[in-house]
């Protein structure tokens, strides 16, 4: 190929295309396909299989071509199409295709392809289920080293891709431990612990959370007017053992709630106006200052939707995000998989009652019902049990966990850096290795031009080969089929 307009190589290396050095075997779906059993001990390879080595489905080999290990497989059907995986044998699935790359280092031949997944599969062919465009993969200009460097660079870059890997895994491991120690934080904070020592130096001080509980009761009946019913006691025996001056309360003991609403989606005027309107899947333990979509004046006097003030606490009802929380930085809308939980009566901190029900999802979870669309409901939220301590402690409370989340927030700040800076170094990597900027040139190296010449030859010979015999199949066949319709 002409190789005037791409990047000058070092000395040694030539310019090719994929189209002139590879082979391509497609995948084949096998007649035989079950769980793993004695006659069916051959793996299925999925993008699973070769991503993360899970492998589900097995059959026994027959009529389907076959990879090993040292085999680079590509995605060519559907939406990860261009992907590239190795490392796993077995029978090669119908949405993959096994690459031959003839003397073609195959390390070499993967780590090039890696960096060209965005390029293929952003330009694919089809509109329902994309598949690779053989026209933009087969054209893709390959740098070609020789032999002995692809060895030298191949092995150099999983050199350095193991020391990433290693820092990279250690990092993970920081923030799953990040996010235990918040959960330990979150933990301690609800049983006392975190004020402990503060509690007893101001014991005096502090009124009983029960009297605020009771006064709060009291100003409920006021406004109620008579309609007030109060709630059997709660059975706490099962719950902890509180600090002196903390109390059990039900949450729709000391707040209200209520659920938003969506305006007709057919009626255009309801929509794009001035008021936020959030949807469950926004929630996401944050403080929230902005809404996907807006409605108007017009549609919120037309549905059950109803402006919730800033400092809300919303809860998603059902959706992905079933459990998850938010708190209003601004006046907004929601739907009506959102409730909203409004601390009238002051019993809560804010931030007390958001840190409390974030750390209360899993319990939350396990009282949720429904099936494809599990779903917690408005009187699940109301009858949640909540240590309430009196007002001082809380405030104390949320500062102990600020004080320790910033660190943490720190840490994890500084981890999320370190991966995106590892994930900079693979790419930094890669584009020396194909740069010929990775490991020195031997001038003893045989020049690439030699083997790329050694490789088409072997590659028109192999086609030349595949060609004869799929015409040998095709005239039995024919014959098969005539003998079959002429009764002999």
């Amino acid at each position: 190929m002409d190789g005037s307009a791409l990047p000058e190589l070092p000395a040694g290396w030539v310019w090719t295309r994929l189209g002139e050095v590879l082979g391509f075997i497609k995948g084949k779906k096998p007649k035989k396909l079950s769980l793993r059993s004695e006659d069916l001990a051959v793996p299925y390879i999925n993008i699973e299989a070769f991503e993360k080595n899970v492998f589900e489905k097995f059959t026994d080999g027959k009529d389907v071509p076959l990879c090993d290990t040292n085999d680079v497989l590509i995605v060519w059907d559907g939406a990860r199409c261009g992907l590239v995986g190795r490392g796993v044998s077995g029978a090669i699935g119908s949405t993959l295709a096994k690459l031959d790359s003839y003397e073609i280092n195959s390390a070499y031949l993967f780590y090039f392809l890696q960096t060209k997944y965005g390029y293929i599969n952003k330009r694919p062919r089809g509109v329902g289920i994309p598949h690779v465009e053989p026209d933009i993969f087969w054209n893709i200009p390959l740098p070609l080293p020789p032999l002995p460097e692809q060895h030298r660079i191949a092995a150099r870059i999983e050199e350095l891709f193991t020391s990433l890997d290693a820092g990279a895994e250690a990092l993970k491991k920081t923030q799953a431990q990040l996010k235990r120690y918040r959960q330990s934080v979150l933990k301690h904070a609800f049983e006392g612990e975190l004020t402990k020592e503060w509690r007893e130096v101001h014991k005096e001080e502090l009124e009983p959370a029960s009297v605020l509980l009771e006064r709060i009761k009291e100003e409920r009946k006021q406004h109620a007017k008579g309609k007030y019913k109060e709630l059997p006691p709660a059975d706490t025996s099962d719950l902890l053992e509180l600090p002196e001056g903390w109390v059990w309360t039900r949450l729709g003991e000391v707040c209200d709630t209520t659920s938003g609403g969506t305006p007709l989606r057919s009626k255009k005027e309801y929509y794009g106006g001035s008021i936020p309107w959030l949807k469950s899947g926004e929630l996401k333990d944050n403080i929230i200052y902005r809404s996907e979509e807006s409605i108007t004046k017009l549609g919120l006097a037309n549905s059950s939707a109803k402006i919730f003030p800033k400092d809300t606490l919303l809860i998603a009802l059902y959706g992905a995000t079933v459990g998850k929380m938010g708190k209003l930085g601004i006046d907004a809308a929601t739907n009506q998989a959102i409730c909203g939980i409004f601390n009238k009566y002051s019993a809560f901190e804010e931030d007390y009652l958001f840190n409390y029900l974030s750390s209360y999802r899993d319990n939350l979870l396990k009282s949720r019902f429904g099936g494809a669309q599990p779903n917690i409901s408005q009187d699940i939220v109301q009858n949640i049990l909540a240590p309430l301590p009196p007002l001082p402690e809380q405030h104390k409370i949320v500062e102990e966990i600020e004080r320790r989340f910033s660190v943490a927030d720190e840490i994890g700040k500084t981890v999320d850096q370190s991966l995106k800076q590892s994930k900079r170094l693979r790419q930094s990597i890669l584009k020396k290795a194909f740069e010929g900027k990775l490991v020195p040139q031997d001038p003893t190296d045989e020049p690439a031009e030699l083997l790329l010449e050694r490789i088409k030859a072997e590659k028109a010979k192999c086609e030349a080969e595949e060609k004869e015999k799929k015409m040998k199949n095709k005239k039995v066949n024919t014959k098969q089929t005539r003998l079959m319709y002429n009764g002999k």
